[in-house]
């Protein structure tokens, strides 16, 4: 592993800064989490340092984040609070998200439309909000959307004043806090210090209580049958959530660089991260978009910033628990709020009613969705239904090319064959590849376009590099109507994989010729209809006469 020793100040600077930053979001996301601020901590040290080591971004920061907490905080009620069974669904995410990479799915990922995602990430900033109004009302906030809002009407009965003061204000210094003072203490870690101090030496309000220090023990993966449904599914969902999360911020991160990360590399990174944080009890984590900015303009570009921020934390985690036990629940409700806010996607809202109507009612379902139901059901959902709209529009501009071409012809000779036998041939053009988003409609454009007395139907494939298979059946049944109206059908200018597709389906390439391009299928049907004509002494009949 090369290392760019003309980077180094730059990287330990921003690592030093990345890591300071990372503190209070780790200890508050591992609260969140339910398995405690330990947990958030020895996650951000285990993901950061080995996605910084192994993946393919340089100067991209890895830790926990809202999206993944919001899945391990279900996990983690469906689970009764069962650790090892949670930390074993970490180990399995960071295994699939291994073979992610391996397999090289990195490209793919990235593919999931941009509603979709909107969606899906302002619905993960609502939950995190949801669920942070109890703890700054002063009161234990339950598992779940649904329980945290069934819950709030009896919250806000018993409103605990002083706690929600303090909650507000450190969501206040975390806004107001000056920039020119956040180069040397960041925003979060201000409101964190001074929440405490204020909260220890005047106020009575719910704290952390006691942490363990020190170096996190091995927690092997275990595999309980009955419950093992849940983990699989969580750690798929995390698996997927922190690979789209990671790349995202990849992406981010190569417009700040000018520089071009490795997708299948950062997955293979990301996996070994969240692998080696369930081994040592610490939760899920993906590249994380502030950090990682952050971390770039302190001055880190390459993958030694990563690990300086994760060997910050580490030094802190070995030290941390007398300290952290006086933190207010509050002052981390406060931060996360924040944490929720930023994940909204409010530039996309505040324009969305400029933007395609389509785009905004699937950005809203998938929105709907991941709060009320689960961010799988959301993505799989979004996704399907913006793959078959794509389908759709596709299919539209597909049906659109095929066109009758009587009068379209560049070529002289083929205007004047079309303008003597205008009514005995039909000429239609395929334009670009035909997809079964077009199929159902092809046999049906074709017959209602065709002129009731042709005798000769021309399909022009020249345009056409691919076909699928209910393309080709579609094919088959022009073949099928022509063969039944007395028509000849003659393919013309087809590639080889097209070729090959409409032979094998068929044991045989359907109609009466096959020809390099349309004018020779003119040429020959010229020459039919005229020998025709001769035979018939010039009174011969037109198809369906």
């Amino acid at each position: 592993m090369k290392f760019d020793l003309s980077t180094l100040r730059g990287d330990i600077t921003g690592g030093v800064t990345a890591g300071v930053v990372a503190l209070p979001l780790a200890l508050a996301l591992g609260v969140a989490s339910g398995l405690g601020p330990m947990a958030g901590i020895y996650g951000a040290i285990a993901v950061g340092f080995f996605a910084a080591l192994f993946g393919g971004t340089g100067p991209q920061i890895s830790g926990p984040t809202g999206p993944m907490v919001v899945v391990l905080a279900g996990l983690f009620a469906s689970l009764s609070g069962d650790a090892a069974l949670i930390f074993t669904a970490v180990i399995l995410a960071g295994l699939i998200q291994v073979a992610f990479g391996l397999f090289g799915l990195g490209h793919y990922i990235r593919l999931v439309p941009y509603p979709v995602i909107s969606g899906f990430m302002t619905g993960i900033g609502v939950i995190i909000i949801i669920l942070q109004l109890n703890p700054l009302l002063g009161h234990d906030s339950p598992s779940g959307t649904l329980g945290a809002l069934g819950f709030l009407p009896a919250a806000l009965s018993d409103v605990h004043l002083v706690n929600l003061l303090l909650g507000l204000g450190t969501l206040a210094m975390v806004y107001s806090w000056p920039a020119r003072f956040g180069r040397y203490l960041p925003a979060p870690l201000a409101a964190l210090i001074a929440g405490t101090l204020v909260a220890y030496f005047a106020l009575e309000v719910p704290v952390l209580g006691s942490i363990p220090t020190g170096l996190p023990e091995l927690h092997l993966p275990v595999f309980n049958g009955d419950k093992m449904f849940l983990v699989v599914e969580a750690a798929v969902i995390l698996a997927v959530l922190g690979a789209l999360d990671s790349l995202l911020t990849s992406l981010v991160a190569d417009n700040m660089t000018r520089e071009r990360h490795h997708s299948n590399r950062e997955l293979i990174g990301q996996g070994l991260g969240n692998t080696a944080a369930g081994l040592v009890g610490g939760i899920a984590g993906a590249g994380a978009t502030m950090r990682t900015v952050v971390n770039i303009r302190s001055g880190g570009h390459s993958r030694l910033s990563g690990m300086v921020h994760a060997l910050v934390l580490l030094a802190v985690a070995l030290g941390l628990g007398p300290l952290a036990a006086n933190i207010p629940m509050a002052v981390l409700a406060g931060i996360l709020v924040k944490v929720g806010l930023d994940i909204i996607d409010w530039s996309y809202l505040k324009r969305a009613h400029q933007g395609p109507r389509w785009d905004l009612i699937l950005m809203a379902l998938v929105l709907v969705l991941t709060i009320f139901v689960d961010l799988i059901t959301a993505v799989a959902a979004g996704v399907v239904l913006a793959a078959l709209a794509f389908v759709k529009q596709v299919a539209q501009l597909q049906i659109a090319g095929l066109r009758n071409l009587p009068e379209h012809l560049d070529s002289p000779e083929d205007r004047a064959i079309l303008e003597r036998h205008r009514e005995a041939i039909a000429l239609f053009e395929f334009s670009g590849p035909l997809s079964f988003g077009a199929a159902a409609d092809l046999g049906h454009h074709v017959r209602e376009h065709c002129e009731p007395g042709s005798r000769i139907l021309i399909l022009d494939f020249s345009s056409v590099p691919f076909l699928d298979l209910s393309a080709a059946l579609a094919v088959e049944t022009i073949a099928a109507d022509a063969r039944s109206s007395g028509r000849q059908l003659y393919l013309a200018g087809m590639h080889e994989e097209v070729r090959s597709v409409l032979a094998n389906l068929n044991g045989g390439l359907p109609g009466d010729g096959q020809f390099r391009d349309r004018s020779e299928a003119l040429r020959v049907g010229d020459e039919a209809l005229r020998q025709r004509e001769k035979d018939s002494g010039g009174n011969w009949l037109p198809a369906g006469a």
